[in-house]
């Protein structure tokens, strides 16, 4: 089992920067795969960015595609998001997810087991 905390959010204004950190707790961090995901009032959870166990692997979704980067540090058990180029409608709440298996669907909520409480971020114009 895997507890996650986010951090990291904040205001902004359009254009501006944002780096998201996801802490994991336990000694394997290594063996998650972590994802990112957003959700804004009134809106569906939606997909941001994953990572692979080792990092060789990402996908993004497409709002994000060239302006969000992630990332992580097994040494330190962390996941990022480093946001940049940012947009009044990338506000929302931004969860930090992780999961042990390969397949399934990058991209559905529903693959993964654990999640942060998540971390507001706002983005004025």
């Amino acid at each position: 089992q895997v507890q996650l905390v986010e951090s990291g959010g904040g205001l902004v204004q359009a254009g501006g920067s944002l780096r998201l950190s996801c802490a994991a707790s336990g000694r394997t961090f290594s063996t998650y795969i972590m994802a990112w995901f957003r959700q804004a009032p009134g809106k569906e959870r939606e997909f941001v960015a994953a990572i692979s166990w080792s990092g060789g692997n990402t996908g993004y979704a497409d709002a994000v595609k060239g302006r969000f980067t992630i990332t992580r540090d097994n040494a330190k058990n962390t996941a990022y998001l480093q946001m940049n180029s940012l947009k009044p409608e990338d506000t929302a709440v931004y969860y930090c997810s992780a999961d042990r298996r390969w397949s399934g669907s990058w991209m559905s909520p529903g693959k993964y087991d654990y999640w942060g409480q998540g971390t507001q971020v706002t983005v004025s114009s």
